[in-house]
């Protein structure tokens, strides 16, 4: 994704420094193939990594990111509420460490993201004795046709497969979370949508004169 400084400086077009970025998923598979395939379609053309830190809570994704943001010039942090213990400490963290480091949270889950490229909804997902909230949102997914074989962690490319829905799933989510706000409700909303069109304005290279 990056260019060399070879490739920048030929012809008589230049162009702007694009940031660094690195993006943190709390996944290793489903959520962070679906990143780096949508990294791939924008032409991302800054310095993006998207990676796997080995941590699963929310705190410990944050931490991670502390520790790299000196490498890049911001981290994100793609984090699930669910039911995790340190989700409120990792939100105090990164606020401390804003504007560097920023948190993309999905109430319950990621695949409340894949959910929006179907249909909007602000059915709240709570826990009950057997089920994570983020449990009754992969079930609700599995009950929409296309996404019947989901299975949560799969690596499935599913950028590609949702792409003709990608618009819709955007308006929606942009939706749901002004409601959410409006509500004081986040559950369910998501930001991964503000993370994709980083990834947009990243791909649209400004060539100066």
């Amino acid at each position: 994704m990056s260019r060399s400084s070879t490739s920048f400086n030929r012809g008589k077009a230049r162009y702007r420094t694009q940031p660094t970025v690195l993006v943190i998923c709390e996944d290793s598979k489903s959520c962070l193939q679906y990143l780096k395939d949508a990294a791939r379609h924008f032409r991302a053309y800054a310095d993006v990594d998207i990676a796997h830190c080995g941590k699963t809570d929310p705190r410990g994704i944050v931490e991670a990111a502390i520790k790299r943001s000196k490498d890049f010039d911001i981290v994100y942090c793609a984090i699930d509420r669910d039911r995790h213990e340190t989700f409120d400490e990792a939100l105090e963290l990164a606020k401390a460490h804003s504007p560097k480091v920023s948190v993309i949270v999905s109430y319950p889950c990621y695949e409340f993201w894949l959910m929006l490229h179907f249909k909007k909804t602000r059915k709240p997902y709570r826990e009950t004795a057997t089920h994570s909230p983020g449990d009754l949102m992969v079930k609700d997914l599995r009950a929409i046709d296309d996404m019947d074989t989901y299975e949560k962690g799969q690596s499935e490319q599913l950028f590609g497969k949702l792409l003709p829905r990608l618009q819709d799933a955007r308006v929606r989510a942009d939706q749901v979370f002004a409601e959410a706000l409006g509500e004081n409700e986040m559950n369910p909303s998501t930001t991964l949508h503000r993370l994709i069109a980083k990834f947009e304005s990243l791909g649209a290279i400004e060539i100066l004169a």
